[in-house]
């Protein structure tokens, strides 16, 4: 498999995934907010702290994460097109 093809792959792959997240398409940052909320306060119950879960990260980081992911699979998929060049 030649290195263009696995650039092109793993850089649109980033650009959807990525993309999705950071257009916030379906709510699927609020959905990754909420998830990690959950899975916070579960690990809290199992060590027997019932205080409140803290905000570990927002909605608007898993927006600005999934942005760099998006420009970084630009990146990949640009370099994939130089390399069939």
């Amino acid at each position: 498999m030649s290195l263009a093809v696995v650039l092109l792959t793993a850089g649109s792959i980033c650009i959807v995934a990525g993309g999705t997240v950071a257009l916030n398409i379906r709510g699927t940052a609020q959905m990754l907010a909420r998830r990690a909320a959950d899975n916070s306060a579960k690990a809290m119950q199992a060590r027997g702290d019932l205080g409140p879960a803290p905000l570990v990260m927002s909605a608007g980081v898993y927006r600005f994460l999934a942005t760099a992911t998006a420009f970084g699979g630009l990146v990949l998929t640009l370099g994939g097109l130089l390399e069939l060049a």
